[in-house]
């Protein structure tokens, strides 16, 4: 049996550093759901960022999917492959990459995620990441600390809050990369409503406290009606609660038949319906990314493309955009691609690395190429 000579999976000695820290965040002080509101970060810092200690470097933020949180992007799929932490050094490493500061954020809850909004039924996530850690990050590292040289990436509910953070923050965020994330709420959420009314009947009487007190029993055995049912209750705390915390469903648990008014309140938070209300701060991005596998099983492949007919509507053209051959799980060679993007429209006017090829260029790598660039398994194991 012949092979290729590689070194060991767990090494790879970063070019850049990692700094990891561990924030208490007074928005998080006391949420409703009891959740730790001291949360680690970690903060890249490409090569060279200690050796000229007079340039500042554009930043990314990136966030988790749901039931995501920070370890999990060390999480290693076989043969080598290499986690998003490490591509991200290996991507900057080459000098031909404007050097950006790249943040992990975490923003794990119990009942899975926050969307990165404020709720009065999880948190306030959206107050945690922009007023809190966007400016310690700003404070401690030499970020260039304007929305034009910020951006946010994530996948799936990550994907979602790197949509919908920069139209509430557009004082914040100039750009941002959206790899399957929730959006067409009609296609990615209400197809799962009746399979969520059934469970609840068959299984918990129609209680919702009755499956949670049995999920959380039993971690290690999951269900195959856990999915629908995590989502509808985490999706409904995070767009439909009341002030004083009463979570309110989309659809009847005796039925599965939608509730008009409060669809409607989670209509208001669909990306795609979300941008003619922003249309001035979508059309002032430095940088919009749109991603998703084709076969995604949740089906975030057409809200991509709805996403972007929605922003063509508006009169943006100048975006990144592709449905490849994939499914929701094994993105991680995607992040790469984006990661590019965003440092490259990020950048300040005027860089040019070495060699320095456009992104238009670089971008038509093949799935192929780049998985062999990069030593990429495509399974699970991405946030």
């Amino acid at each position: 049996m012949t092979g290729i000579a590689v070194g060991p999976p767990w090494r790879h000695e970063p070019a850049g550093r990692f700094d990891e820290r561990t924030n208490a965040s007074e928005a998080l002080r006391g949420n409703p759901l009891g959740d730790p509101h001291e949360r680690p970060m970690w903060v890249y810092l490409p090569p060279g960022y200690d050796q000229d200690p007079g340039r500042r470097y554009p930043s990314v933020y990136v966030i988790q999917g749901y039931t995501g949180q920070l370890d999990m992007w060390r999480n290693r799929t076989p043969f080598g492959a290499k986690t998003f932490p490490e591509l991200v050094d290996e991507l900057f490493a080459g000098g031909d990459v404007p050097p950006c500061i790249v943040v992990w954020v975490d923003a794990w809850t119990s009942i899975g995620g926050s969307q990165f909004l404020d709720s009065p039924a999880i948190g306030r996530y959206h107050t945690y990441l922009c007023d809190e850690i966007v400016p310690w990050v700003d404070a401690n590292y030499r970020t260039l600390a304007h929305a034009a040289h910020r951006g946010i990436q994530g996948k799936s509910s990550g994907g979602y809050g790197a949509m919908v953070t920069p139209m509430l923050r557009p004082d914040l965020f100039g750009g941002l990369a959206t790899h399957a994330g929730d959006a067409l709420f009609e296609s990615c959420y209400a197809r799962e409503f009746p399979e969520a009314a059934r469970a609840l009947r068959d299984h918990y009487d129609g209680s919702f406290e009755q499956f949670w007190d049995d999920l959380r029993s039993r971690p290690l055995s999951p269900q195959p009606w856990d999915p629908p049912l995590v989502t509808a209750w985490g999706m409904a705390a995070a767009y439909s609660a009341d002030e004083d915390g009463t979570v309110h469903l989309p659809f009847d648990v005796e039925t599965g038949r939608i509730v008009p008014e409060v669809w409607e309140r989670w209509l208001a938070r669909d990306p795609v319906r979300m941008v003619p209300r922003h249309a001035e701060t979508l059309r002032g991005m430095r940088a919009i990314y749109i991603d998703s596998g084709r076969s995604d099983e949740y089906f975030l492949d057409l809200g991509a493309e709805a996403f972007r007919r929605a922003l063509v509507e508006i009169g943006v053209t100048d975006v990144f955009f592709e449905l490849f051959e994939g499914t929701h799980a094994g993105l991680t060679w995607r992040y790469p691609i984006a990661l590019r993007y965003l440092a490259e429209r990020l950048a300040p006017v005027g860089f040019a690395g070495p060699g320095s090829p456009s992104f238009s260029q670089s971008a038509g790598a093949s799935r192929w190429q780049f998985q062999r660039r990069h030593n990429i398994c495509f399974s699970a194991g991405d946030t």
